[in-house]
């Protein structure tokens, strides 16, 4: 008597492989993102132009970001092949301390990049044209 075990789609297998490359860059973009907040927290400090606080809001958004989508690949490579296709291997997957590890990180970054997008982001007043009275 045979045992019939599904195979993972190609597909899944592609997905994975690219997560799992993505997220080897982690540790260097999670560095790009520390070192864009120092900028920001320097400039705030000494109390730089609104525009130069934009830019540094900016940037620290752009790094976060990228250090997000690293880790949410690392997360996804982490739970393996067979979570591409299958949400029960997902849940399964967050559940091991690895998997769990990454879930957190994940989280941690996603607030720290809406907290930065609502207060971090400075807003610049634009001149009002046009206007008569």
């Amino acid at each position: 008597m045979a045992f019939f075990r599904p195979s993972v789609s190609r597909e899944a297998e592609v997905r994975h492989h690219a997560d799992q490359e993505v997220g080897k860059s982690f540790p260097e973009l999670l560095e790009k993102a520390r070192a864009a907040e120092a900028e920001l927290r320097a400039r705030q400090a000494a109390a730089a132009s609104p525009g130069d606080l934009r830019a540094a809001g900016l940037a620290f958004d752009k790094a976060l970001t990228d250090a997000l989508y690293a880790a949410e690949a690392g997360q996804r490579a982490t739970f393996g092949v067979k979570s591409y296709d299958d949400r029960i291997r997902r849940r399964k997957g967050k559940a091991t301390p690895k998997g769990a590890e990454w879930t957190a990180e994940v989280d941690r970054l996603r607030t720290l990049r809406e907290e930065n997008r609502l207060t971090g982001i400075a807003r610049v007043p634009r001149p009002v044209t046009g206007v008569t009275r």
